[in-house]
């Protein structure tokens, strides 16, 4: 055997620490073919290994090292380093359906898709911690995005596509921390130090299914002794990946118990029936017994056809209730006879779309190690040296803020992967917006958003860097987190619902009028600056009053104002095109200004009060009950012309006290029970026509106040 350093590629070592055995491969790769220059396999002794699980760390790791030193001996080279596979018993897969959705369609950039993809793996951790119960920490040892959608269509590369919605279908993949410190405590027993970790059905499937095939529906099953591994291929991608805690060793210690021997001996008979008819062996009291194939075969017969029953249905489990249309099956337990024929039956398949495969895919392998032949029961540890070559795939740390932090190696690690590791929140990476303006127009809702601060400033090993600088071991990684940006402002002015203005006619000329902003009930002008909670009403009305004032004039005396031809006053109201005029008058002809437009009044108004008969039967008795007495003192100045009179349902009332007088003043002179409601409504007029509440009054003014029946 030539030197080590003589070969022309690259030399790998692979171990397969499996349950019954470890295997030992040395190798290289050089253009499509993989060269291996040895091998060694070693049983445990004891079972120092069970259901994939490392039970015995130290006698795990002098079976390594005897596997190691045996191949330094053969290839003349100290190994140092090694690639390994974490057994699927521990293996959980969390699938997860992530979307986000922008304010408005936008340019997807690369840190989109990152955000999406945190997005996904947060919810899958946070999924897969909800159903873990057991108490032991887990990591995230990769991810992968099985498909994208923009806009809910299918696509596959988001980057650079204009969208509104982007949305994934995610696998996480996790492992249990103490599962890889066990792996690599019992490599560095043996003096190596593991460089790259992968997973066994990944190892696996990297042999069995090469890359022309993954476009195929295509389940790989590999039957170790303690597991039974599964991935799933569909549309080019491993779309799913499970375990199943049954495989060889169930086998094995059904032969055990019926022929009344150790573990180790019902091994050799499980092996033996798969060349012989008939095997011998000595039981524990050492007489020497003999046992059939057909024996064998038929005492096992109810574990092959449980184990078959649970891969079949966790394969149609992780490939979404259905059957995949081929089965690939490696691994020494799937060797048993009527094992594949058992499965091709559980899944409705034809019974040749289920296969073991061994050198049939071993094709672009050759063994320049004599002695050695092309098996099924080899494909996963080739499987894990080949795995070296796709991915640098082992667990490294880094330094983060101080921090010692451990990531699963994919060979794209990031800054970004650090932080998610390190649980610094996703939030402080990206700039933040200041605090939001929460406030409502006219009744509804509105937000104003605050401004973008300043990203995270990202330093490694002492130079800037950003959230997608790629980092390796050891490196040394400071971030700064982002700010967030000044408050959201926002003025009346800014608001589109005080864009426009009021449009009325004075006198017949067109004036154009702001609208007014009541903000919690006090007027403000156009620059006032909008306050959280603030209740804002944009009125769509100005009032006598207003207009006056906006147009900078002053309500003269001896003055009749109308609105759309209607006597007004003060608080009447002016909308959007409405018409305002006014034209003075002589003191002496007061009277007969008020009783023509009275006249005009009631003539507009005829038509309503036919409507209602019984208003207008309360309206005549309250007219009959009129003191005509009392009403002439009041014209004629007999009662005392100091006080403020009003006629009132008939009858004089006195005002005291306050310099002018609204029409709700009225009820604190009047005994009249507004808490009890005695009729449809209330009828509320003054001199002829409906009044409002806040209306001014006026010595003489004739009130009218009852229940509407």
């Amino acid at each position: 055997m030539p030197e080590i350093n003589s070969f022309p590629g690259q030399l790998v070592f692979g171990l397969d620490i499996g349950t019954r055995s470890i295997v030992g491969t040395l190798g290289y790769k050089s253009g499509s073919m993989f060269y291996i220059i040895g091998q060694e396999i070693r049983e445990h002794t004891t079972r120092a290994m069970m259901d994939g699980q490392i039970h015995d760390i130290e006698k795990v790791g002098n079976t390594i090292n005897e596997v190691k030193t045996s191949l330094e001996e053969r290839t003349g080279k100290k190994l140092s380093q090694v690639c390994i596979a974490a057994a699927g018993r521990v293996l959980e897969t969390v699938s997860v359906h992530v979307k986000q959705e922008f304010e408005q369609e936008k340019t997807i950039s690369s840190e989109d898709i990152f955000s999406l993809n945190s997005l996904g793996v947060e919810q899958a951790y946070d999924e897969f911690q909800h159903e873990n119960h057991s108490g032991e920490k887990y990591y995230c040892v990769g991810y992968s995005a099985v498909h994208y959608y923009m806009n809910g269509y299918l696509i596959g590369n988001l980057e650079n596509h204009k969208a509104k919605v982007i949305e994934a279908d995610l696998i996480a993949t996790f492992l249990p921390d103490d599962v890889v410190d066990g792996l690599q405590k019992a490599v560095s027993i043996a003096g190596l130090e593991v460089v790259n970790l992968t997973l066994e059905p990944i190892a696996a499937i990297q042999l069995a299914i090469p890359e022309n095939y993954r476009m195929l529906n295509i389940a790989l099953v590999d039957v170790g002794a303690g597991t039974s591994d599964i991935s799933i291929t569909r549309d080019g991608s491993i779309i799913a990946y499970g375990m199943l805690p049954i495989a060889g060793d169930a086998l094995t210690e059904t032969i055990a118990r019926h022929c009344l021997v150790e573990f180790a001996v019902a091994e050799k008979i499980k092996c033996g029936i798969m060349e012989k008819e008939v095997v011998e062996y000595d039981d524990i009291m050492l007489l020497p017994q003999k046992i059939t194939k057909e024996e064998v075969l038929a005492i096992t017969e109810p574990i092959v056809d449980d184990m078959t029953t649970k891969v079949a249905e966790k394969i149609m489990d992780l490939n979404g209730g259905k059957s995949t249309s081929a089965v690939f099956v490696v691994g020494g337990g799937g060797k048993i006879e009527h094992y594949t024929s058992k499965l091709a039956q559980k899944l409705g398949i034809a019974p040749e779309r289920v296969a073991i495969r061994g050198k049939e895919v071993m094709q672009s392998v050759e063994f320049l190690q004599e002695g050695i032949e092309k098996d099924s029961l080899l494909v996963t540890p080739i499987g894990i040296c080949l795995n070296f070559y796709e991915q640098n795939n082992s667990f490294i740390y880094v330094n983060f803020n101080n921090r010692r932090v451990k990531l699963y190696d994919n060979n794209k690690l990031t800054i970004a992967d650090a932080a998610l590791a390190a649980d610094f929140p996703k939030e402080s990476l990206f700039p933040k917006r200041g605090t939001e303006l929460n406030f409502t127009v006219n009744g509804k809702s509105k937000i104003v958003r605050g401004y973008l601060g300043e990203a995270a400033e990202l330093i490694l090993n002492g130079e800037k860097a950003d959230i997608y600088t790629p980092i390796h071991a050891n490196d040394i990684i400071l971030v700064h987190e982002s700010t967030a940006g000044r408050n959201a402002e926002c003025e009346i002015r800014n608001l589109s619902e005080y864009g426009s203005q009021l449009q009325v006619l004075v006198n017949k000329k067109a004036v154009f009028l702001p609208k007014a902003v009541y903000v919690n009930d006090v007027l403000q002008n156009e620059f006032y600056s909008i306050k959280s909670q603030d209740q804002i009403i944009i009125s769509n009305f100005y009032t006598i009053e207003q207009v006056l004032k906006f147009m900078d004039l002053q309500k003269e005396e001896n003055t009749i104002y109308y609105v759309n031809n209607e006597i007004a006053d003060d608080s009447t109201r002016v909308y959007e095109n409405f018409s305002v005029t006014w034209e003075s008058y002589k003191e002496n002809t007061k009277e007969a200004y008020k009783e023509n437009a009275n006249e005009v009044q009631k003539e507009n108004h005829k038509e309503n009060d036919d409507e209602n008969v019984n208003e207008n039967v309360n309206k005549e008795t309250i007219d009959q009950r009129v003191n005509t007495d009392d009403l002439t003192e009041v014209k004629s100045g007999a009662i005392n012309t100091d006080e403020f009179f009003v006629i009132v349902n008939g009858r004089p009332i006195a005002l005291k006290g306050k310099r002018n007088y609204v029409f709700v003043d009225i009820f604190d002179h009047i005994d009249f029970d507004l808490s009890k409601v005695k009729g449809s409504g209330l009828i509320t007029n003054k001199n002829g026509m409906q009044a409002q509440y806040m209306e001014p009054l006026q010595s003489g003014d004739v009130i009218e106040l009852y229940w509407k029946e």
